[in-house]
């Protein structure tokens, strides 16, 4: 925590004061406590903020009404003096793929967000629409014979799905060289990642070999469900034997592509499987990922074709720096990306977007390959997804539910409708897209007797 609360107290009374009448009035403010330290980066979304002293850094909404992005401040003042030195032009508020700490108080909120009253007069944790996670996502990060850039390609991408897409780390299976965070070559002794100088945060759960990846592929087998989506990024050398490519390892058998997918044809069925791979004659695995994949949508973006070879960079390998950074929103280094990546305009950027951006950035020695399932494939994406329960549901089940919440205390009544009910929401759920009065008259009764059910009234 900041070490004086006089300091905390000057800087809020600073800003309120001198707020012009405007935006007094529509203006919210929000301070981070904690002394951030110098050298650290806030992210806003994807806008790196680095911090240039030990701060103090407030956060001012002059949109508060509109939903994100819309524009916003990061008012970065000096730990020891309270001074603004900074103040930054955002789009995005500084906590987006985490809980926000108790740390980051409002202290100036005139602008209060208005919730409709008919969709949870009762329920107060009950919000229209109600939104519960959909699925889980796992990542398999592998690399062999490594080279520094094989390394450090890794890190780049563990770090953005940890940072930008909120990734659980136990999810992410991170197999590299020796089993540490090592590799042959220069430069030694292994210190910090290139990109930000930083120490590499990536856990390493095993080796670079054919049987530690199989390990791994064995654990999702019992992990992987309908819902999930399973990301695997290989990197470092790739061979071919006249016949079929293979993937380096760093000790023990290669692994042939013809295995590499007999392998991933033992995994339960799930939503989505996306593959980028970066060694040399990776293109010769795509067309076999695709006849043995169990995934819904599958697809896999491969550095070169069968026949040829990827090239890599002192730091990076260039394709898989670029379809990370296509994903991340930024370079490794933090920096601008050479065009949007998300051409569609959704807010998401897809497995196809980001080959295509790697594409377009393009390093003359590698000849990148799409290959997809299908159409829908290509458009799977990195972030969480969610199934909803819409405002006309919503309405009709807290009507259905206000007479057992009523009779129950709140976190009684929460864990017991989460436990027994929610599963069979969805069921109900997917009949009301197109609900007509008559139809929504007979789902009212219908709600009523799963809650009776349920419940146990």
């Amino acid at each position: 925590m900041a070490k004086d609360s006089a300091l905390i107290s000057k800087i809020k009374s600073g800003i309120v004061s001198n707020l012009s009448w405007q935006a007094a009035r529509n203006t919210n403010l929000h301070i981070e406590n904690q002394v951030l330290k110098k050298g650290e980066v806030v992210l806003a979304y994807k806008q790196r903020i680095a911090l240039e002293r030990d701060s103090i850094m407030v956060f001012a909404d002059d949109a508060p009404l509109f939903n994100w992005s819309h524009p916003c401040r990061y008012l970065l003042h000096d730990a020891a003096t309270g001074d603004l030195y900074n103040e930054v032009s955002a789009q995005f508020p500084p906590y987006m793929t985490a809980d926000i700490p108790k740390t980051f108080q409002p202290f100036h909120t005139p602008i209060k967000i208005a919730e409709p009253e008919i969709y949870y007069p009762v329920l107060p944790w009950l919000r229209c629409p109600i939104r519960w996670t959909k699925g889980q996502r796992y990542a398999v990060l592998f690399s062999g014979a490594s080279n520094n850039r094989h390394t450090n390609d890794l890190e780049f991408l563990y770090r953005t799905l940890r940072d930008i897409y909120g990734f659980p780390a136990a999810n992410i299976f991170v197999l590299n060289y020796d089993g540490t965070i090592n590799y042959s070559g220069n430069p030694h002794p292994v210190v910090s990642w290139p990109g930000d100088t930083t120490a590499y945060r990536m856990p390493v759960n095993g080796k670079g070999t054919k049987a530690d990846l199989d390990t791994v592929f064995n654990t999702l087998k019992a992990k992987l469900k309908p819902d999930d989506l399973l990301l695997i990024h290989t990197n470092n050398h790739g061979g071919h034997n006249g016949t079929q490519s293979y993937l380096c390892t760093y000790s023990g058998a290669d692994y042939l592509a013809s295995d590499f997918a007999d392998t991933l044809a033992t995994l339960p069925k799930h939503y989505c499987m996306m593959v980028m791979m970066e060694q040399c004659h990776a293109g010769g695995f795509n067309a076999p990922i695709l006849a043995k994949s169990t995934a819904t949508y599958t697809s896999v973006s491969s550095a070169c074709l069968e026949l040829n070879n990827s090239i890599g960079g002192a730091q990076f390998d260039p394709f898989a720096r670029d379809w990370i950074a296509a994903m991340a929103g930024h370079t490794p280094y933090g920096g601008a990306l050479a065009s949007n990546p998300d051409t569609d305009g959704s807010g998401k950027v897809s497995a196809r977007e980001a080959h295509d951006y790697a594409d377009s950035v393009h390093d003359p020695y590698d000849t990148p390959v799409f290959s997809r399932s299908s159409v829908a494939a290509g458009n799977c994406f990195l972030g969480q997804r969610y199934w909803h329960v819409w405002p006309i549901y919503c309405r009709l089940l807290v009507e259905v539910l206000q007479p057992y919440y009523l009779r129950k205390p709140i976190p009684e009544f929460y864990d017991m409708v989460h436990a027994k009910l929610v599963p069979q929401l969805r069921e109900i759920e997917s009949k009301l897209e197109n609900a007509s009065a008559a139809q929504e008259k007979e789902l009212r009764a219908t709600l009523g007797e799963v809650v009776k059910k349920t419940l146990g009234r």
